[in-house]
């Protein structure tokens, strides 16, 4: 059954402004999304993000290895966190992407996982 990850960007600095109560609503929105996945079978994997504050990026270049503190790229949104899940077909996951509690606040990336030939 192929595998999609549900790749969840929102904006750090819109959490800034986030009350407690408003955060437990959130905590507790994604426990509701985990368990249902799991329950549907679906799940694979899934983890929150830290802050892109403490993200290190690493390069090669000319054998060197050069790290730079913070995300690879400045963009409005931030990855956050992700979900593996294994469903039919795309169709089956935009609709699992949807019931992502952020999609309502930012976006879900729906990315196939490649399938590598056993040898």
């Amino acid at each position: 059954m192929p595998r999609y990850m549900l790749l969840i960007y929102g904006s750090e600095a819109g959490m800034a402004n986030v009350t407690p109560e408003q955060l437990k609503e959130q905590y507790d929105a994604y426990d509701a999304y985990t368990k249902d996945i799991k329950e549907r079978g679906a799940w694979v994997a899934g983890e929150g993000l830290d802050r892109t504050s403490t993200a290190t990026t690493v390069r090669v270049k000319n054998g060197e290895t050069i790290t730079t503190d913070g995300p690879f790229a400045e963009t409005k949104e931030q990855l956050g966190g992700f979900y593996e899940i294994e469903v039919g077909n795309l169709d089956d996951a935009i609709k699992a992407a949807a019931m992502v509690p952020g999609a309502q606040y930012g976006s879900i990336e729906v990315r196939p996982v490649m399938e590598y030939p056993e040898e």
